[in-house]
């Protein structure tokens, strides 16, 4: 039952939100996204997050955290080095990053379980062009 309740709370956060998109400051060579990350610098709110979840690492610097998966939606975070918690990904707006490269997938995000979705570019979640263990976005 809280299983189910948790679920529930999430689908309708995610339905809810005005889901949104990352910006493109990175200050970490494009091959830190693809290295090992060593568990004590993934610290952050994946440690307490939603175990029904993908943990993600956002590996590069300054990254904005969107209200839609567009780089021209509102800024509700910037994070650097930090983990969260994957609820789903879909594809947006094409993000050109010439650090990096460019990629049209982007991760709905949250710090913990019940909080606010937002949404990073995969560029600058570990993991390549799209994510591993993080299901498709229904919406």
């Amino acid at each position: 039952m809280k299983k189910m309740l948790r679920r529930s709370a999430t689908a309708m956060a995610v339905t809810a939100l005005a889901v949104g998109a990352l910006a493109t400051s990175a200050e970490a060579a494009p091959e830190a996204r693809t290295s090992a990350v060593n568990a004590s610098t993934t610290v952050g709110a994946a440690n307490n997050g939603d175990p029904t979840l993908t943990d993600v690492y956002i590996w590069a610097t300054d990254v904005n955290l969107r209200s839609q998966p567009t780089s021209e939606s509102p800024r509700l975070a910037v994070r650097s080095q930090y983990s969260m918690d994957a609820v789903c990904q879909k594809q947006g707006q094409f993000v050109n990053d010439p650090a990096v490269g460019g990629n049209n997938w982007w991760t709905a995000v949250m710090e913990f379980s019940g909080s606010d979705v937002a949404w990073v570019n995969n560029l600058y979640i570990q993991g390549g062009e799209k994510i591993a263990g993080v299901p498709d976005c229904s919406f």
